[in-house]
């Protein structure tokens, strides 16, 4: 057994254990197991929200996208930078009413603030949608990242495998705790690990960064440029505003705010959160430094980049303790994403729909039932998938995206948008991403007379303008509706 498979199984295990450990002195009913007790002090909830910057996509996703699209990766380091300042605002009141109410999920919020269980459901159900890609994501990176690490001893569907057994085992028991102790891990892990690799594989093979990108440039010129199509300056702004606003839509990084211990904590993050984005940046040193020296990686391969750079450079127990590293990034966001997923399904779709007077103790138990089977179908899709891990999290970021323009009107303190008329907008916007997506389709094919600059825009953004459009006229019709009865009944 080499030396990168005995860390990463070490690591592994210790994962498994402290996840477990996380439950013990606590009783995990359903508001301990979903949002912590809403106890959770500055640094979990700053963990857990930075657990949105730290994935797979970390590893894999941002180096790769810079190994293969160059100057374009910069809208990872934008968009989460931009959502992050919004937070500042956005945040606490959600946290307030969530409060108020003993809200346990995301759909749970919709459903309250518009007295519509139905709309609720829908919430639910497009929450799921989007987190199944999400989880893909994570266990996809998994695959490759043990598979990469360990000189192929373990092969990628074995680790999948492995890596969904060990984050459903202590997501069953330990619930979001499970998730803020192996988040502390980490995050410690992964920015010693990333800081090091951004700066000695420029130093190593070029010398420097700027050697690195005038090599690079000299190479292959216009790479460090935007492209005057397809990841166009349009494209990058169109997707970092999209992305933006879609940043705390996830249900797991929306749950994630139910866990504070008080409103201020997001106030300091905000101005935190922003300048821990910016470690980003060495991760995509990294896939730069592999554009000359790892070259020929083509489609879903480029993913690969960080990891054959690094088994080129390091001894291979270097190389575990990256992999060991690239565990993490992977269980963390799937174990929240697992216990998001289940909460919706139990809490929001079976009480919302099919049985409203279910105890909480039912929909515990419902939901930690639940775990393995989002886990299974998430393991179905992985194992049968062949997207890129950007292209996964740009089609989850369209569907959650659509949840924006009602939650922001919610916060109102006069909300004009009717539970007809949010519920009506949701659905049109993601009926629209199901089919652009289904259909490969692009703004250019849709609006082949718009002028170049616009046809680069994101897919998501039509999405977005028929959701808005639908949630203000039907909004309309039904406010009018509503302001007729009255009138009617005193006639009769």
């Amino acid at each position: 057994m080499n030396s990168a498979l005995i860390l990463i199984a070490a690591v592994t295990l210790f994962a498994l254990y402290l996840g477990v450990r996380a439950r013990r002195g606590h009783d995990m009913n359903l508001e301990q197991w979903t949002v912590g007790g809403r106890s959770f002090g500055t640094a979990f909830v700053f963990l857990l929200m930075a657990g949105e910057i730290y994935t797979t996509f970390t590893f894999l996703g941002g180096s790769g996208f810079a190994y293969g699209k160059g100057a374009p990766v910069y809208y990872i380091l934008a968009y989460g930078t931009l959502a992050y300042i919004l937070s500042y605002w956005l945040l606490p009141p959600i946290w307030r009413y969530a409060k108020a109410q003993r809200l346990v999920s995301q759909s749970h919020f919709f459903a309250r603030k518009y007295d519509s269980p139905a709309l609720g459901v829908l919430v639910a159900l497009v929450g799921v949608a989007a987190l199944i890609p999400y989880l893909v994501l994570q266990l996809k990176g998994l695959g490759i990242i043990v598979a990469t690490a360990s000189y192929g001893a373990i092969s990628s569907t074995a680790a999948i495998w492995i890596g969904a057994v060990v984050v459903t085992a202590y997501v069953m028991v330990s619930g979001v705790r499970g998730s803020a102790w192996n988040s502390v891990v980490k995050d410690v892990l992964i920015l010693a690990i990333v800081l090091f690799l951004g700066i000695y594989l420029p130093i190593h093979y070029y010398g420097g960064l700027s050697d690195m990108f005038r090599a690079v440039d000299a190479a292959r010129p216009g790479f460090l440029t935007f492209p005057a199509k397809g990841s166009s300056v349009t494209w990058f702004q169109s997707t970092v505003l999209l992305t933006a606003l879609g940043f705390f839509m996830w249900p797991h990084t929306f749950g994630s705010i139910y866990t504070a211990r008080d409103e201020r904590i997001f106030r300091r993050n905000a101005m935190v959160l922003p300048l821990y984005q910016l470690i980003l940046l060495f991760v995509f040193f990294v896939g730069f430094a592999a554009v000359l020296k790892v070259p020929g990686l083509k489609g879903g391969d480029i993913d690969l980049s960080l990891f054959r750079l690094s088994i080129q450079t390091f001894d291979p127990w270097f190389v575990g303790v990256i992999g060991a590293a690239g565990i993490l990034t992977a269980l963390v966001p799937g174990s929240m994403i697992l216990t998001s997923a289940s909460t919706l399904l139990a809490n929001d779709v079976y009480r919302g729909a099919l049985q409203r007077n279910a105890s909480d103790a039912t929909v515990g138990k419902l939901a930690r039932l639940l775990v393995p089977v989002v886990a299974l179908v998430a393991v179905g899709f992985t194992l049968h998938g062949g997207d890129t891990i950007v292209a996964l999290l740009l089609m989850g970021y369209n569907f959650v995206t659509q949840l924006f323009p009602a939650l922001v009107c919610s916060l109102a303190r006069r909300n004009r948008v009717t539970k007809q008329g949010a519920f009506c907008g949701i659905l049109a916007g993601v009926l629209v991403v199901a089919l652009t997506t289904i259909l490969h389709a692009s703004v250019a094919q849709l609006f082949p007379f718009l002028p170049d600059t616009l046809k680069d825009v994101n897919i998501g953004f039509p999405a977005l303008a028929v959701n808005v459009i639908v949630l203000a006229i039907v909004s309309a019709v039904t406010q009018s509706h509503a302001s007729t009865e009255p009138s009617h009944a005193r006639l009769h």
